[in-house]
């Protein structure tokens, strides 16, 4: 896998050129806020001195989730990018815009939903054009960082194309908790990316908004996996030891059968048993109290943490 026509002898993005050996941050001017303010993305380049695999890592593609960010700066501070073979590409933050704004959007269009892009689009189009053009056809696979959003919270797990092998075998060397073949969605970038046959993996960990200590463990364990596993970083990288990456092959959104008031009484990420209590909706004036209660076995891969829910408002994410 990833073993012919090496990419990293020379990587260039947006006229800067960066040999083998080489370590750059290029920061590319994408817009200006109306005050006449520059805003740039800073992209890392990490090139090792022999040729291997290129691997772009990619943070913050919807602006509110920002544990992705966290993760990868986590990483560049601990200096875990000391790459000797092949080479790495690190976007800590893609949507600057949205970030600012505490928003999953920029500019109210989503960029995950943008692709290919087009050069005289809106700023969502133009930023994933450039980020096809300059970037992505640098790297042989990428591995872009999510969390659960609208405060779902989703525990550690990887997602992969299906039938793209390079995907899944990929997957299977992070070894997050939770492993699992998602469709491709119409105008993301897992889907650009697959067009031109170069596979993208989707962590995902956390919840927008908000920190989570254990998904950013694990997305950087993870990360280290694949690093280790090419040789792009030394063998005395030491990584904690992790269970196996369980493989989910059937997934549903337990939802709300009544509105109210939503609790859980199970933990994130727990394996769960039929007929077993999930949680309890009560209305607003405890008359009633309605009981979630589990119709398999199986595990729990995201929970709703918000409390006033509807009907049909998705609970809890299940998988077999």
């Amino acid at each position: 896998m990833f073993q012919n026509n090496f990419k990293n002898k020379l990587v260039e993005i947006r006229g800067h050129k960066i040999a083998l050996g080489e370590n750059k941050l290029i920061k590319i001017p994408v817009d200006r806020l109306p005050t006449g303010t520059l805003i740039e993305i800073p992209v890392y380049i990490f090139n090792g001195e022999k040729l291997g695999p290129t691997v772009l890592l990619q943070g913050g593609l919807h602006g509110d989730e920002v544990n992705s960010v966290e993760l990868i700066r986590r990483m560049l501070i601990d200096k875990s990018y000391k790459i000797m073979r092949g080479c790495v590409i690190v976007v800590p933050l893609l949507n600057i815009f949205g970030f600012l704004d505490l928003s999953r959007d920029m500019h109210g269009k989503d960029v995950n939903r943008s692709f290919p892009g087009s050069k005289n689009g809106s700023l969502a189009s133009r930023m994933a054009y450039y980020l096809m053009k300059e970037i992505a056809k640098n790297v042989d696979f990428g591995i872009d960082f999510h969390t659960g959003g609208a405060q779902r919270n989703n525990f550690p797990q990887i997602r992969y194309t299906p039938n793209d092998t390079k995907a899944e075998s990929l997957a299977t060397i992070f070894n997050a908790p939770y492993m699992f073949a998602s469709k491709l969605i119409p105008k993301s970038f897992r889907n650009a990316c697959n067009k031109y046959h170069i596979p993208i993996l989707i962590f995902e960990g956390g919840e927008s908004l908000r920190l989570d200590e254990n998904a950013t463990e694990k997305g950087i364990y993870g990360t280290l996996n694949i690093l280790k596993h090419f040789k792009m970083i030394s063998d005395r990288v030491t990584i904690p030891k992790a269970n196996k990456s369980i493989k989910i092959h059937n997934r549903k959104w337990i939802r709300a059968k009544i509105a109210g008031i939503f609790s859980s009484v199970i933990t994130n990420g727990d394996f769960v048993k039929k007929g077993q209590t999930l949680g309890f909706i009560m209305d607003t004036y405890g008359e009633t109290n309605y009981k979630i209660v589990c119709k398999n076995d199986g595990y729990i891969l995201a929970v709703n943490n918000f409390p006033i829910i509807n009907m049909g408002d998705a609970l809890f994410h299940f998988g077999k």
